[in-house]
């Protein structure tokens, strides 16, 4: 009986242990795959294709030397005549002098093609089934981009169907005063500075940022303008926290470590969710008793959502108002500081625009059916998101096998397309691409771009950007209330550095010389 009750234990330990052994080389061997394995195999097809790229470094790729050249790149500023693409997107600029438009890289161990064809770009933006967004495996970067911007398939028809109605011309203009009462606020400020002095300089960039930000607030919530403003000092304390972490090689399951930083991230993430439910449930509560509104965005959304027999969820309604946030203000506010800093350095540009604001508005606040009107003003907001797009690049993948013209990219490659590189292609625009020329646009984006599809700043296709024309309302109003009340060139003291934190920005600020507008 001893004999066999060890024996017993002796299989049970064995058994133990082999499991053991057995789990251990299966948990090694995926890493491996995933670290070294299916990363060469990659490597060898894209190749095969025709593909250039850099070799696969172990586990790391070529974040290490991405996150060096940023580094370096973002040191010094440059000369507001410089070409901005070596600081903004140095590792692609880089690349394609050894590579050519097209050519491969890693990020860790997985593959991102870099395309600088214009006609494969178009391709790839309206063909969405095939090259569907890039959801990068950190989870941190659900925190902040959940909802239609991340969605394919049926998720991604359903919402666009139900936010669509919010962002429609005619109920556009519900929301021109919200953004009026805003840009008045910021007014008022810049008038107060200047009460006792002739000029002042002024860093415009952060006014800018708390304007939009405003406007964001009160044309998405309305009367609880003050709660979501609340919620966008949280959404950018959130990012900063964030960008850190996007940036890197993200080490599975570590989000949920006790770190500072995690636990910050969380609360963060709880309180936001918080008060948008908040605020969502008392507008239903509302509804439910007769109340309806027209004049802000999430108004409009709730009631095309009710109108709908599978509507989102609370949960998904939420997403969307963060997706407000982040989209709406940091977008708005890039387009107008960089269109103040080029109208500084070109003033005959200034003086056309401030002439023809004047001429349509005199000193009215400008009003809806005015705006198709400004067409100088139009011409130079295209050719600022020329310059400068609201995001470097577009992200996309290839979930399945695909063919890209003659090329066949293997199921889980990422794709990138570097927008601020083909806005500034001298094959495309000129040999002087690199310069501000509004003049470009005088007969419509067509024109410019000679027929070729290289101007993606709202990006392309069935995903185009659904706030494009509120993104272009709010620019135009808020420029033309700025043209109507102040002149402004660049001080002294402006460092040109336009680098990307998730959008293009000035990295050291706009310090302008501000001045009232006082001979109309």
């Amino acid at each position: 009986m001893i004999v066999y009750s060890l024996m017993e234990t002796s299989m049970h330990l064995w058994l133990t242990s082999s499991f053991g052994v057995a789990m251990v080389v299966i948990v090694a061997w995926r890493l491996l795959k995933w670290v070294w394995v299916k990363p060469r195999r990659l490597e060898r097809h894209l190749r095969l294709q025709g593909i250039k790229g850099t070799s696969y470094k172990f586990f790391y790729g070529d974040t290490k030397d991405m996150k060096q050249l940023v580094k370096e790149a973002n040191q010094n500023p440059i000369s507001i005549h410089d070409d901005i693409i070596p600081r903004l997107l140095p590792f692609v600029s880089r690349s394609t002098k050894t590579y050519g438009n097209i050519f491969f890289a890693w990020l860790g161990p997985n593959p991102i093609v870099y395309v600088l064809d214009p006609g494969l770009a178009k391709d790839i933006l309206s063909r969405i089934n095939d090259f569907q967004k890039l959801r990068k495996k950190n989870p941190y970067i659900k925190l902040l981009s959940q909802g239609l911007i991340d969605y394919d398939g049926d998720k991604w028809v359903k919402h666009r169907k139900i936010i669509n109605p919010a962002f429609h011309a005619h109920k556009l203009k519900y929301m021109a005063p919200a953004i009026h009462l805003s840009c008045s606020e910021m007014m008022e400020k810049w008038q107060k500075l200047l009460a006792c002095e002739h000029s002042c300089e002024l860093d415009v960039f952060p006014y800018l940022q708390t304007l939009t930000s405003d406007i964001i607030s009160r044309t998405a919530f309305g009367s609880s303008y003050e709660e979501g403003r609340r919620i966008f000092e949280l959404q950018k304390e959130l990012i900063t926290l964030l960008l850190e972490i996007i940036h890197s090689v993200y080490i599975p399951g570590s989000r949920f470590l006790p770190t500072k930083k995690n636990k910050r991230v969380k609360e963060i993430d709880r309180h936001v969710k918080a008060s948008i439910r908040g605020i969502i449930e008392k507008r239903l509560v509302a509804m439910e008793d007769g109340e309806v509104s027209h004049d802000d965005l999430l108004g409009i959304l709730l009631e095309s959502n009710q109108n709908e027999i599978q509507g989102m969820s609370i949960e998904d309604v939420i997403e969307e108002c963060k997706l407000f946030y982040f989209a709406g203000q940091e977008t708005t506010s890039n387009l107008l500081v960089w269109s103040m800093i080029l109208l500084s350095q070109h003033p005959s540009w200034q003086e056309q625009a401030r002439d023809e604001v004047f001429r349509v508005f005199g000193r009215e606040k400008p009003d809806i059916d005015g705006l198709s009107h400004l067409k100088i003003v139009t011409m130079i907001l295209h050719e600022v998101l020329r310059l400068y797009p609201a995001v470097s690049a577009l992200y996309r993948l290839a979930n399945e096998e695909t063919k890209l013209g003659d090329m066949s990219l293997p199921a889980g490659t990422a794709i990138t397309i570097p927008v601020a590189m083909l806005h500034h292609d001298h094959e495309i625009w000129g040999d002087d691409a690199n310069e501000f020329m509004p003049e470009r646009f005088s007969e419509g984006v067509s024109k410019a771009t000679k027929g070729r599809m290289s101007y993606f700043p709202f990006g392309w296709g069935p995903r185009i950007c659904i706030g494009q024309n509120f993104a272009s309302m709010e620019a135009k109003i808020a420029l033309a209330m700025i043209l109507q009340h102040f002149t402004f060139v660049l001080s002294l003291s402006y460092s040109h550095a336009p680098h990307s934190v998730l959008t293009v920005q000035p990295q050291f600020g706009a310090h302008l010389i501000i001045n009232r507008v006082d001979h109309y």
